[in-house]
């Protein structure tokens, strides 16, 4: 009985964004975003706890805009579909300026340019979960459930290469990584563009003075979120002293 009232839930939640999305595209990833330089490395901190069984975790990442980089925070999402994984935006030096590749949805976890962001997206796929019979199972050994009963879940250990804070691809400087035969594979298939609530945040974002670099120096105030698009909350998540750097932050139940 617990079960299917965590579970069912969710699944509303998901019909519910599948009828209110557009249909998949096979859209270029990139958006035509270019800087002549680079994004600042990525903060440290804590992923807040998961808001209900359902959700995937987006990692924050730097957009470019009027007034230069700005953060975009991290946080919980639900995906467009069930079946459907997040594969991050990431900033990429083409020989002469730094391009920016959009994030999306899709069956698997694309190229993201090698950029370890932690919490299950260490620079190559999604460690953090998996669908399984249209259910989303959470790896314990990445997520935080805080005082959430979340019952679909596994235990995998995670030896992912220690968090660096490089948040780009390429260059001085950069990640060196290439893409694998199975996230070119990726790329090929359909994609979902984000979703309302997650267009949303990237908007809100953008408005905010203090997530700018220019205001933050690279540290901006709030770095997650548990929900998208709330940044005045309980769930609002501030940057941890830059100590020693993890590759994962692990939580249990």
């Amino acid at each position: 009985m617990r079960l299917s009232r965590i579970f069912i839930p969710a699944l509303l939640m998901l019909t519910l964004w599948a009828v209110a999305i557009p249909a998949p595209s096979y859209a270029a990833v990139s958006i035509g975003i270019s800087v002549g330089f680079a994004p600042p490395p990525l903060p440290i901190y804590e992923q807040p706890p998961i808001p209900v069984a359902g959700y995937i975790w987006m990692p924050g990442y730097w957009a470019y805009g009027p007034y230069g980089y700005y953060w975009v925070p991290g946080t919980w999402v639900l995906p467009p579909a069930i079946g459907l994984l997040w594969t991050p935006p990431w900033w990429g030096w083409s020989g002469t300026v730094y391009i920016f590749h959009a994030g999306y949805w899709g069956p698997r976890v694309g190229y993201y340019g090698g950029i370890n962001y932690g919490f299950g997206y260490f620079g190559s796929g999604y460690v953090g979960g998996r669908w399984d019979h249209g259910r989303f199972f959470y790896n314990r050994e990445v997520n935080n459930f805080g005082n959430r009963r979340i019952t679909n879940v596994y235990s995998s250990p995670v030896s992912g290469p220690p968090q660096n804070r490089v948040s780009f691809h390429g260059g001085v400087g950069g990640i060196a990584a290439q893409p694998t035969a199975h996230e070119q594979a990726a790329a090929r298939e359909r994609h979902w563009q984000p979703t309302g609530p997650q267009t949303q945040h990237f908007g809100s974002a953008r408005t905010i003075p203090s997530l700018r670099s220019t205001a933050n120096n690279g540290q901006p105030p709030i770095v997650t979120t548990n929900r998208a698009g709330r940044f005045n909350n309980a769930g609002v998540v501030a940057p941890r002293p830059q100590k020693a750097p993890r590759g994962r932050q692990p939580k249990k139940p």
